[in-house]
């Protein structure tokens, strides 16, 4: 009995020193931070005004998302597509905005449902290839480029795992250079982003996309098991409001609207350039 006394203060205190925390925890989320790939318009791009930040139609949605739920959502620039997974991942910043759903991410992040838009990945060649490509099986035997922590769906990166020789760099422009210099036969990547990317670079006349896409894939939203946020009540909220969104126009038009946004400030920059 005596030993029961003297051990209920020590439990009280530890108790009362745990409650603000778990009050933290529980507390729902004011404001969220997230980032994505920085090279990828129409989704995804910096701010030319605001380097920090990330702006396009993935941000934008984002936006219009938190302001239905009564949050507010950040979408920061954090460096390289890679690093930027890595910054989610720790819970460091909460969501990343645009992610392919694999067995492999589901380890680090609870993936809101549905995906709220759609994105094909292609083989990206010199205009001079003489690669013959209809499927994936014709990639055997070429040396191919991919960006480092990137995905493809589920399928394509399992085969691609066992069948396939491809060399991860950090950034989509190292790829599309690596290709130009004839030290790839061919890189891997989103159609769109590559588009507008190789338009900046000056490389459009220089490469071609083939057909069919090696993959259509659905861009997700991404909240860290590591964020404080995670919550099963926001999670759940989340859900249901881009179920509502999706089931409407708005995902396609932001994106209709951030291409011409990313061509105008392209055409603006140009402009800059020759005063």
């Amino acid at each position: 009995m005596i030993e029961r006394r003297c051990c209920r203060p020590v439990l009280l205190s530890l108790c009362l020193n745990l409650l603000p925390a778990v009050a933290l925890a529980q507390a729902p989320c004011q404001q969220l931070t997230a980032t994505g790939n920085s090279e990828y318009p129409p989704y995804l791009w910096r701010d030319p005004n605001h380097p920090e930040q990330l702006i396009g139609a993935n941000a934008d949605l984002l936006e219009r998302l938190g302001q239905a739920l009564g949050l507010k959502v950040v979408v920061r620039y954090a460096g390289p597509w890679s690093r930027a997974q890595e910054e989610v991942r720790t819970g460091r910043i909460d969501l990343l905005a645009g992610y392919f759903l694999t067995q492999a991410r589901q380890q680090a992040m609870d993936f809101i449902a549905p995906a709220f838009l759609h994105t094909p990945s292609v083989v990206w060649v010199r205009q001079d290839s003489t690669l013959q490509y209809r499927g994936w099986g014709d990639l055997q035997g070429h040396n191919g480029g991919t960006l480092v922590s990137n995905s493809h769906g589920q399928q394509f990166d399992d085969y691609a795992k066992a069948h396939l020789s491809l060399e991860a760099v950090p950034s989509a422009r190292q790829a599309f250079e690596k290709l130009l210099l004839k030290r790839n036969d061919y890189v891997i990547y989103e159609q769109y982003p590559g588009m507008a990317l190789v338009r900046v670079l000056g490389m459009d006349r220089q490469l071609k996309v083939l057909q069919p896409p090696v993959s259509s894939e659905g861009l997700y939203l991404a909240i860290s098991h590591a964020s404080l946020c995670n919550q099963p009540a926001l999670r759940e909220a989340l859900a249901q409001k881009m179920k509502e969104i999706v089931a409407g126009p708005l995902p396609g038009q932001l994106l209709k609207q951030n291409l011409e946004r990313w061509q105008q400030q392209q055409e603006d920059e140009q402009r800059g350039q020759g005063k």
